[in-house]
């Protein structure tokens, strides 16, 4: 059985805003776990310890949802290794999925917030994108869901090994 890409679309748009929901509460269990990087931005102040920290600390995390839980289970921080393996990912499109199987092998769905707006072609078709969804389905290709400036779904096909991605997230673990 098919999912239509509407309806794809539909889970994605409750994807998003389910991590979105998440990823406040996790930014306070931070703060609140870590005094001292909270007294560190208070004491700040000036503005020039800002321009000192490293790029990634501004960028909101990689996030992992399990679909089978319905919820975030895993944040881990964004770097330049996500952002270099995600900008590959985008160079690697051969083009737009109309569809996707409805089966229980699309376990997780893996947010990947971009330091700065990316553009990807497909076909015809140029979007750019400030988020990548990440669709990991065992034994099935990987799928890119993006979203225009007006938040039209796309979802794309793309060449590239996730191995080392999900090795890094570490969800799920996989055998070596």
């Amino acid at each position: 059985m098919f999912i239509r890409f509407q309806r794809l679309a539909a889970i994605a748009v409750a994807v998003l805003l389910m991590v979105s929901a998440f990823a406040a509460p996790a930014a306070t269990a931070h703060a609140a776990a870590n005094p001292e990087a909270r007294s560190e931005s208070a004491e700040s102040g000036s503005g020039t310890a800002n321009k000192e920290r490293p790029n990634n600390a501004a960028m909101k995390p990689v996030q992992v949802f399990d679909v089978a839980q319905g919820k975030v289970v895993k944040s881990v921080p964004n770097d330049k290794k996500f952002q270099k393996m995600a900008k590959s990912w985008l160079k690697s499109v051969t083009g737009l999925a109309p569809q996707l199987t409805s089966d229980n092998s699309c376990t997780y769905v893996y947010r990947v917030p971009l330091a700065k707006p990316m553009e990807v072609a497909a076909g015809e078709v140029t979007v750019a994108t400030q988020d990548l969804f990440l669709f990991y389905c065992q034994d099935k290709p990987p799928l890119l869901l993006v979203f225009d400036d007006a938040r039209k779904p796309y979802l794309l096909l793309f060449s590239k090994d996730l191995k080392p991605f999900i090795r890094k997230v570490g969800v799920p673990a996989l055998a070596e």
